[in-house]
């Protein structure tokens, strides 16, 4: 597989999960466990798509900290060329959660503040400029201020570069509002393509359609352990996920999905064959304990493939 230049923008912070081993006490102490990574959409992405063989560029803004050390060292592992706009007074972003014994959310408590600092300015250095211009995909997460996406797209657009974006959450997709006519594709699930339609209860072969009259081209809606529906500009099908005996987490699996069709896409394959790359992705991921998986490679995934049924083209 040819090696191809991508630039991610983004998120890239420390993700902090705590599990009660028992019944939830409210207002009590609670044994359990505590489990700490790195994490973010885009910085998941990145990861994925440097173990795919490809040469990756993380550009995130980072705090002076040690969590921002935490990064820099996860990039360095999984061979991504880490381009951080520092800010040495402040805190990396971070997301912390406590679930319940069944996985359940209790609270969460997201500190982001950092990333609306992000300002579309940045992306005028000479450097970042330099950046774009170079890269076959530009992929971007919606942790970014909504002026910071629609800029960025502008800057990548055209000169046959693919410009795609990660929806992260119900939220947050709706700041690609005024730059979705941009993207050649979005990733997403149905929570997040509902706020971006205010369609309620559709059928997965009615989300292209939805999709295209709210101004999206091309992009992937994924469904749990249901089918997920990928489009682009001509055509559309829907493909359903291969039964796992068991799951070990699902963080990280729709940034896999999206790393592993967009390597596909950049590699020419169509839009079928391009989800049941995505979908093998997400089954390495889906297995790992961890949102960026260790064991994403090339050839893992041609094994993955094979679990992977062939989707179904829609009319």
């Amino acid at each position: 597989m040819k090696q191809h230049r991508i630039a991610v923008f983004g998120g890239a912070h420390i993700d902090r999960r705590g599990r009660i081993s028992g019944r939830t006490a409210p207002g009590a102490s609670n044994p359990g466990t505590w489990f700490e990574e790195t994490g973010g959409g885009g910085f998941n992405a990145a990861r994925n798509l440097a173990r795919l063989g490809h040469r990756v560029r993380m550009i995130s803004p980072r705090g002076g900290d040690a969590a921002g050390e935490l990064i820099a060292a996860a990039a360095a592992v999984a061979g991504v060329i880490d381009c951080p706009f520092t800010f040495l007074d402040r805190k990396t972003p971070s997301y912390t959660a406590i679930l319940e014994n069944d996985g359940n959310l209790v609270i969460a408590l997201a500190d982001m503040e950092l990333y609306a600092h992000f300002s579309p300015r940045r992306l005028l250095q000479r450097a970042t400029r330099e950046l774009v211009a170079a890269s076959d995909l530009v992929l971007m997460d919606a942790n970014l201020p909504q002026e910071t996406l629609a800029a960025l797209v502008r800057a990548a657009s055209g000169e046959g570069r693919l410009v795609a974006g990660i929806a992260v959450s119900p939220a947050k997709v709706i700041r690609y509002g005024e730059c979705l006519a941009g993207l050649d594709f979005l990733f997403m699930n149905e929570a997040e393509a509902r706020a971006l339609t205010g369609a309620d209860n559709a059928d997965a072969e009615a989300w292209p359609a939805l999709l295209r009259a709210a101004g999206l081209s091309g992009g992937v809606v994924t469904r749990g352990g249901r089918a997920a529906v990928a489009f682009d500009r001509l055509s559309a099908c829907l493909a359903s996920p291969p039964s796992l005996p068991a799951l070990a987490d699902v963080t990280g699996a729709g940034d896999a999905l999206a790393s592993g069709f967009l390597s596909a896409r950049l590699s020419g394959l169509e839009l079928a064959a391009s989800l049941r790359h995505g979908m093998a992705a997400a089954m390495i991921t889906l297995r790992s304990p961890y949102a960026a998986a260790e064991e994403m490679s090339l050839s893992n995934l041609r094994e993955a493939l094979a679990l992977v049924p062939v989707p179904r083209m829609l009319s």
